[in-house]
């Protein structure tokens, strides 16, 4: 398991992309969005781990919601891992809540999962595994 990369709810990604590429000292590698989540994401690499800002499509996504609740910040905290399915059913064991358990495709190529806040000291932990091609 490794730090996969730190997601980051902002307002505007054209303003946020611009504040990170010079913070960082590069350009975002990858614009996508995620009709399902509601979301466009931008990623940049960071050593091993990445970046992930992400600007709300729609005023009902789950990002929009965190922004209106909490205002721009981070949002989530992702693991990465070889068997998200095996890793499912070893956090379902450890007595973990899962938003949902049933991993879906995200963004940069990923099978994703969430877990509760409820159960991880209100922090949203996302574990993704890179997709089959």
């Amino acid at each position: 398991m490794k730090i996969e990369h730190l997601g980051i709810a902002v307002k505007s990604l054209g303003t946020s992309d611009d504040l990170f590429a010079k913070l960082l000292g590069k350009n975002s590698y990858k614009q996508e969005s995620v009709e399902r989540e509601g979301v466009t994401t931008s990623f940049y690499e960071v050593g091993e781990s990445k970046i992930e800002l992400l600007e709300a499509t729609n005023p009902e996504s789950p990002i929009a919601k965190f922004i209106d609740k909490k205002g721009e910040g981070i949002h989530h905290i992702a693991f990465g891992v070889e068997d998200i399915y095996e890793e499912i059913e070893r956090l379902k064991n450890s007595g973990f809540i899962f938003i949902s358990e049933e991993p879906k495709d995200g963004a940069d190529n990923k099978l994703v999962v969430f877990l509760h806040p409820k159960s991880t000291n209100g922090v949203l932990v996302e574990i993704c595994q890179e997709k089959p091609r």
